[in-house]
């Protein structure tokens, strides 16, 4: 029985997410089929994260076992075959019985994505969020930098998580401005359910001056979600990146090469 670990793209827009639902399209169950059909049985994947509804993919990372022999390329070049146009498998890798694609990630890296403009968009309006009042990217990204080092993140944790521990180690949180594009940049050992998302809202309420920049620090200390900034859209986030151990030989960030 080998073990497979594969880097994934999709874009979310028509999914309700990356767990398998009986009610609902999701990404583990339309990738599951592809593969199965490489594979030619059955295949289980354990995901590094869950993604909602709506929230797409740069490389998210997974793992299945199986006793069919394949060279990595099938797996990358098959399961994209058969996997619907809005998913991609990126890329292969044969790892030890004790690679895991959730409990064995270092870091996790997502992008929140904001188009900053008075006129709603109609290319991405399922690629990034939409604020139209001006962002000031400067001022956020010297708000967020509060958020830096291990903290309790319970004013940034959705009702619903059902994480045992509030408390994450972020490592890298930076804000930029390109044109019409504002981009929220974090790193982080794990996150709580909603955590970006809800960083996210945080920081556009500093970047439209509706709060100021100590705010967030003053947030994060109160640990009350109920002090913290709206939610913010799904359709910008992505699931930039996940890191491992280098034993295990993995791209740390999305590569077009198996």
């Amino acid at each position: 029985m080998a073990r497979i670990a594969l880097g994934i793209e999709y874009d979310g827009s028509a999914f309700h997410g990356w767990q398998q639902q009986s009610h609902a399209r999701s990404v583990q169950c339309v990738i599951e089929r592809a593969l199965a059909t490489v594979a030619d049985h059955p295949v289980q994947l354990t995901a590094a994260g869950r993604t909602d509804a709506g929230v797409h993919a740069l490389m998210q990372v997974a793992h299945f076992d199986t006793a069919a022999v394949r060279p990595e390329q099938a797996w990358v070049l098959g399961g994209s075959a058969e996997a619907p146009d809005d998913v991609s498998v990126l890329w292969a890798r044969e790892v030890p019985a004790d690679f895991h694609a959730r409990f064995g990630a270092i870091a996790r890296t997502y992008l929140y994505r904001i188009l900053n403009r008075r006129v709603r968009p109609a290319l991405e309006r399922q690629r990034s969020a939409w604020v139209r009042r001006p962002l000031d990217a400067d001022a956020m990204h010297a708000a967020a930098q509060a958020l830096l080092g291990e903290h309790d993140f319970s004013a940034f944790r959705a009702a619903e998580c059902q994480s045992s521990t509030p408390v994450r180690r972020v490592t890298n949180l930076a804000v930029r401005r390109d044109g019409d594009q504002v981009e929220i940049t974090i790193r982080a050992n794990a996150f709580l359910h909603h955590m970006v998302r809800n960083v996210a809202g945080s920081l556009i309420a500093v970047g439209v001056g509706d709060r100021t920049q100590q705010w967030v620090g003053e947030v994060l200390e109160g640990r009350d979600r109920t002090r913290a900034g709206a939610t913010a859209a799904p359709q910008g986030l992505y699931f930039a990146s996940v890191e491992y151990d280098a034993e295990f030989g993995l791209p740390s960030a999305p590569t077009a090469f198996s």
